[in-house]
Formats: structure tokens, sequence, C-alpha cells
């Protein structure tokens, strides 16, 4: 036999091998794949918020750093000890952005064509500042002092709740209930019987903020400070269920 044959005679075992390997999960997997019911669910809790998130920033322009800084830092306190001062705890004051940026001026080009390069005419300091408020009731006194001691940019406002576990627990619940109520429902209008369930995903988007006409909520809090409505939270939770087809 020669050394050619020999190889080619060495290498049979190790291709059907190779090809046992290859073939045998894909029929495994063909015959074990059980009909099943594929469906989603969606449930969804509105509840009227407990808490806002301000961000508010301190802007202030001088000729020098330090001036600019100095003047920020002056004005940034007073928000602060104001913000104390309406029960504002402090693990709800964070500074979430700080900067110190130059300002440029740039000179016109000559008749030449020729262009100066840009100078340094001050500085600009930016101090952003993030305020949790857990009393709906002051939030508008809150926003009307801080723009009267300083807050000159920023004043973005997010209604959240601080617990919101328990609503969307609920949700959770009708989501389930609904896609099983669809499988079963599926199913006995295709003629065959919804089984045990093989599989539950779950999505869980933030909350969504929705329109709430409340003349009262509104009035309360708007009497001498700036009127603001904070309408409700939508917590909604989708599941995706697999469903066994009973033979």
């Amino acid at each position: 036999m020669t050394s050619s044959a020999r190889f080619r005679f060495a290498l049979l075992p190790a291709i059907a091998i190779f090809l046992s390997c290859t073939a045998t999960p894909l029929l495994a997997d063909d015959a074990t794949a059980a009909p099943r019911i594929l469906v989603s669910g969606y449930g969804s809790v509105s509840v009227a918020p407990d808490m806002a998130v301000l961000s508010l920033t301190v802007t202030r322009e001088a000729d020098t750093a330090r001036a600019a800084l100095d003047a920020n830092s002056a004005a940034m306190n007073a928000v602060l000890e104001a913000m104390k001062a309406e029960g504002i705890a402090p693990r709800d004051l964070q500074t979430s952005g700080f900067s110190i940026q130059p300002r440029y001026f740039h000179p016109p080009a000559s008749q030449a064509g020729l262009r100066e390069p840009p100078r340094i005419v001050g500085y600009t300091v930016r101090n952003n500042l993030t305020v949790r408020v857990r009393d709906l009731d002051i939030l508008g006194a809150v926003l009307d002092k801080s723009v009267t001691l300083g807050v000159n940019e920023g004043g973005n406002i997010m209604f959240t709740n601080a617990e919101p576990s328990a609503v969307i627990e609920k949700a959770r619940v009708m989501a389930v209930k609904q896609a099983v109520s669809k499988a079963r429902t599926l199913a006995t209008a295709a003629g065959v019987k919804a089984g045990r369930i093989l599989e539950i995903t779950e999505q869980s988007p933030g909350p969504r903020p929705m329109p709430m006409a409340t003349a009262e909520l509104s009035m309360a809090r708007s009497a001498g400070s700036v009127p603001l409505e904070s309408g409700e939270n939508t917590y909604g939770v989708t599941v995706n269920l697999s469903v066994a087809i009973e033979p």
C-alpha cells in the first residue's frame, strides 16, 4: 500500500466521527422541538408621582477665572442654603457637573486676509446641581427661590416615584394574566389544549409621564410660586410566554 493510500485510509475514521458529531444534534433538535404557543402580555399601572428631580445650573462670567469662580460659588452657596432651609436633606443635593471655560474673541480678518489668533477675554464657570424634592408641595417655591438666588440655567424637572416596586409588581401580574389568557384563547381557536408554561421573559421600560387634569393640585402648588403640573407616571411591564401544546 502506498503512503498516500495509507493516509486516506487513516483519515476515514476522523471524517466519520466529524459527521456524526455535526449531524446528530440537528436531528435531536428537530425531534425534540415540542409544539408551543408564543404570546406576549402587557400590564400598566398609573400613579401620581411623589418626588421630583430638578436639574439646576448657576452660570457666572468674569474677566478672570478667579473672579468667575468666586461669583459662582457665592451664588451656589446661597442656593444650597435656601434648599436646606426649605427642608431638602443633604442626601438629596448632588453636584452633577462643574466646568471652567475660557471665552475667546476672534478678531476679524484684515484687508490682506491676515487673521490674528483668538485671545481669551474672560471665563465662564458653570456649577450643575441635581435636587430631589420629596415634598411636591414645596416644589414651586424651591424653583422660585433658586432662580431668585442665582440659578440662571437648567430648570429641567422629572417627576418620579421614590418606591415604584409595588406598582411595577401590579403591572407584572396584569401582564402575565393577559399573556396566559391569550395563550388559552389561541389554543381554543386552534382546537388544541394549552399545557404548561415553558418559559417567561420580562421587559420593564421606565415610567412614562401622562397628563393629569387636577385643578386642586395645580392651585395648591402655584400659589405664590411657579405653577406646575405633576401629572401621572405610568409603569408598564411586557412579558413573553412560551406555552406547550398538549398532545
